[in-house]
């Protein structure tokens, strides 16, 4: 029992045993990943054959919208495209512009109407 000299090149053997697992490893992660979008594209596609049955049996028209460029998702959301000054105004302004945050402005500007009104009304002596 020389224990003198180390364990005799054992860290290369544990080393490919380490790299190897962890292929295999990645490999299974990835193909778990593919099993579940396939399941998830199959169940979709049932969807969709059943929403087409209800349209056709309530002769309803299906709406044409671009709907195939938001399945694409890019690969690292941080090597998206980053967005102009002009469309982060126009972002801004389309925010604006829906309905909910027109209906809170229209609120708020009556109910600072009213208060003025009131404080106007009430005079402190």
């Amino acid at each position: 029992m020389n224990f003198i000299g180390g364990d005799g090149g054992d860290d290369g053997d544990d080393k490919e045993k380490a790299e190897e697992e962890e292929r295999e490893r990645q490999e299974a992660i990835r193909e778990a990943e593919e099993r579940r979008k396939e399941k998830h594209r199959k169940m979709e596609e049932e969807r969709e054959k059943m929403r087409q049955d209800i349209r056709d049996k309530y002769n309803i028209k299906k709406k044409e919208e671009i709907v195939e460029a938001a399945p694409q998702e890019e690969p690292n959301p941080l090597m998206r495209k980053k967005k102009t000054p002009e469309e982060l105004a126009a972002e801004a302004e389309q925010e604006e512009l829906d309905d909910f945050t027109k209906l809170k402005n229209q609120i708020e500007t009556q109910v600072n109407e009213l208060k003025t009104q009131i404080e106007g009304k009430c005079v402190m002596q």
